[in-house]
């Protein structure tokens, strides 16, 4: 039972704050004495259920420890072997990836990897309007006729057809999606969503696969007394994949993720410094920069623009060609915002229009892009604290995209729509997936996915519960706090970052800031005035309550964080709810 934060039931945004549950309180204060650490980072410990003899290895993620014998996913030894069969034989390679961020990665994993010991690869990205998702079988079909191997990543694990269609190659497949009762007749499947999988890798993502497959047949060329590439270099694109794809940040991933950023903070690779660059990123990345400002422009060449071109970018070798692939790639993501803003406010009021409270939030229209529909159901997601789906139609074909929520597994219920014949084609994993249907069937297949969704207990919470890790004051809110709280990261799905709420505090300054966000001032009286950020303040409503305060002290939750400005830091709260006090 989690206490009540400042009696706050019903916030600026309408959620309930709640603390930690008595026996989270008791461990935190146990890590404290016992293991010797900050109260503050005692209890964001706590919250994720970090015992005191193990809060040392927690904070220290090492790859070795955490990273799981790549032989206990089924296939792998066969994919590996057949690899390097390939290798030696020098037989012509292919690469089918998916168009996002993981199925990108995965593919620069095995393109560098095979470059650096002599090897070329074709790569192949389908396109997302014209294609669709996945391999389908006119590509593999041709790929089959100049190629020997064909490596499908982040994809390929319900493509039976297509991968029957490419006769005279060899097919492996390295992906991460939920498999069907029955896998495609290939080389191998290697995938920890495979239904004969006991489940415990699922939460990887298909870059990591990749690397663990890579990891395997670095074993094999080292039991026949030969050096593969640094593997410890290539862990940049994995983490870059991993926080991309909202992977669960537990287990191998946060080691993924923590040494991976140390390899991106060298610039090492042209492709992530050119990114990085051009997104005016002038220090070392973070979990948040991976999720919010390098994922999503890899991302827009798949969405609106060029599929295969955040793939190319993060294996090109020549900065200059990478800077102007990714300057390309910053001009594509500006555009998805302007026509992601458009389906956004047009599904959310047909979605209202039908109703916020169902098990299900939806919205379909004609001429709205498949590129944002993924971003758009995120949204509605957010507002709504219901698993959404939204899908655009180009005449009677429709292309849509689901996100979840914690406890409901989408993706195995938009599979049971496709087994049930309700819709074309669709799958994806718990928190995310894709379909396809025509005009006829979307009525009956929403209202049959809000049935089994809400047998998983969808609709029956209300606006989600904000969590909060502790109480601070301006004046404790320092960089050496905000240094120690992330030695518990990386940040993110499944591990959010540490949230605070500053009590009872007089608003200072406040100044509207870009499209609808709102900077401000407060303090508590002391000598000590924080900045803070409110990012959509306008449509969230807590611009109205900060500027309209009149003089009465307000609760602020949100985040703390290190702003960078003319070679000085200082701390800066990003606000994400506010209550009167």
């Amino acid at each position: 039972m989690t206490s009540t934060i400042l009696n706050v039931t019903a916030s600026a945004t309408g959620r309930h704050w709640v603390g930690l549950s008595p026996e989270e309180d008791r461990l935190s204060e146990a890590l404290a004495q016992r293991a010797d650490i900050a109260p503050a980072l005692a209890r964001v410990l706590a919250r994720r259920g970090v015992l005191p003899e193990t809060a040392d290895s927690y904070l220290a993620p090492a790859l070795r420890d955490l990273l799981p014998d790549p032989l206990r996913l089924k296939d792998m030894g066969v994919a590996a072997t057949r690899v390097l069969a390939a290798m030696a034989a020098r037989e012509r390679f292919a690469i089918f990836a998916d168009y996002d961020v993981d199925g990108g990665t995965s593919a620069a994993l095995l393109i560098d990897w095979l470059r650096q010991q002599g090897h070329a690869a074709t790569l192949y990205i389908p396109d997302r309007i014209d294609e669709g998702y996945g391999p389908n079988e006119a590509a593999m079909a041709e790929l089959a006729t100049s190629h020997d191997l064909i490596i499908c990543v982040d994809c390929g694990t319900l493509s039976h057809d297509p991968i029957a269609a490419a006769r005279g190659a060899d097919v492996i497949v390295l992906d991460h999606h939920l498999g069907g009762a029955e896998l495609p007749d290939c080389v191998a499947v290697v995938n920890p969503n495979r239904q004969d999988e006991p489940g415990d890798l699922g939460y990887l993502c298909a870059a990591a696969v990749v690397f663990l497959m890579l990891v395997e047949a670095g074993r094999q060329l080292r039991e026949a007394g030969r050096k593969g590439p640094d593997l410890m270099a290539m862990l940049d694109l994995v983490a870059l994949a991993t926080v991309a794809d909202v992977a669960q940040l537990t287990g191998v991933n946060r080691a993924f993720v923590r040494q991976g950023l140390k390899v991106m903070a060298r610039r090492d690779r042209p492709g992530l410094v050119a990114l990085c660059d051009v997104a005016r990123l002038d220090r070392a990345p973070t979990s948040y920069h991976l999720g919010f400002v390098l994922g999503p422009r890899v991302n827009a060449g798949g969405r609106i623009g060029e599929a295969d071109l955040g793939a190319r970018l993060l294996a090109c070798t020549d900065p200059a060609e990478a800077r102007a692939m990714a300057e390309r790639l910053d001009m594509f993501n500006t555009d998805r915002r302007e026509i992601e803003a458009n389906v956004r406010d047009a599904a959310l009021a047909q979605a209202e229009v039908r109703g916020l409270d169902a098990p299900l939030v939806w919205a379909a229209d004609d001429g709205w892009h498949p590129g944002v529909v993924g971003i758009v159901a995120s949204r509605l997601k957010e507002a709504t604290n219901r698993p959404a789906v939204v899908i655009g139609f180009d005449g009677d074909d429709g292309k849509g995209s689901g996100r979840s929520i914690a406890g409901v597994d989408l993706g195995a219920s938009i599979q049971k729509l496709a087994a049930e014949g309700l819709i074309q084609k669709g799958g994806g994993h718990r928190m995310a997936a894709g379909l396809s249907l025509s005009r006829a069937q979307l009525e009956p297949a929403m209202s049959r996915l809000s049935e089994l969704l809400a047998k998983q207990g969808a609709g029956e919470a209300g606006p989600a519960d904000l969590r909060i890790d502790a109480m601070l004051m301006p004046g404790g809110a320092t960089v050496e706090l905000i240094e120690a709280l992330e030695t518990a990261g990386p940040f993110g799905a499944g591990s959010p970052a540490p949230r605070f709420v500053f009590p009872s505090q007089s608003i200072r300054f406040t100044k509207p800031v870009g499209d609808g966000h709102l900077k401000f001032s407060f303090s508590d009286g002391g000598p000590v005035t924080l900045e803070a950020i409110a990012f959509n303040a306008r449509s969230t409503g807590l611009a109205d309550l900060i500027e309209g305060h009149a003089g009465r002290p307000i609760h602020l939750a949100g985040r703390i964080e290190v702003n960078h400005w003319n070679g000085r830091q200082s701390v800066q709260l990003r606000l994400e709810d506010a209550a009167l006090a």
